[in-house]
């Protein structure tokens, strides 16, 4: 059961309701994480630069790239509503991640995930040498900061124990 309640868009604050309409109207989907953060606005704009995150990675990524780098990042992070939200977009796409035959600049990129979770003060220089062989220091660093958003949407999905979204439970 969740720690926060999520916002009651009915009785919100008008400028809680703006919030909401902007993403509903510009985005999309209002998950259960996203009501929840709605409960402090700033908070909740400042997680949803996620989405200008991902825009400045997919100048260099592909949709199956970062799909597979946020994949990666929340199932060796162990949230399960990210994990879910991602495998359900690779499953769509007909992907099984576990079977799925990676290519060169794949693999830097899940290995990257994968270092950034399992110890992030000290990433191998081999995962670091695979990721300069595929992309530049500029974009190293949006991916950097591209996985610290994920890391902090699944900090606040494991933090406040969000509710899993009803649409995700097919995908357990």
């Amino acid at each position: 059961m969740a720690r926060i309640r999520q916002i009651d868009y009915e009785n919100a604050a008008p400028e809680v309701k703006a919030a909401h309409d902007h993403h509903i109207n510009n985005v999309g989907r209002m998950t259960n994480m996203k009501r929840t953060l709605l409960n402090s606005v700033p908070t909740f704009e400042v997680l949803m630069d996620w989405y200008r995150m991902r825009d400045e990675a997919r100048k260099f990524l592909d949709d199956l790239e970062i799909n597979f780098f946020c994949y990666t990042i929340s199932s060796e992070n162990e949230c399960l509503i990210c994990s879910l939200f991602f495998i359900k977009i690779l499953r769509d796409k007909g992907i099984d991640y576990e079977t799925y035959r990676f290519n060169a600049r794949q693999k830097a990129l899940i290995d990257y995930g994968k270092a950034i979770i399992e110890n992030v003060k000290e990433i191998p220089d081999k995962v670091f040498d695979s990721l300069k062989e595929h992309f530049t220091d500029e974009q190293i660093v949006v991916l950097t900061g591209f996985a610290a958003m994920m890391v902090a949407t699944n900090l606040i999905n494991h933090t406040l124990e969000v509710d899993l979204d009803d649409y995700l439970e097919e995908y357990i």
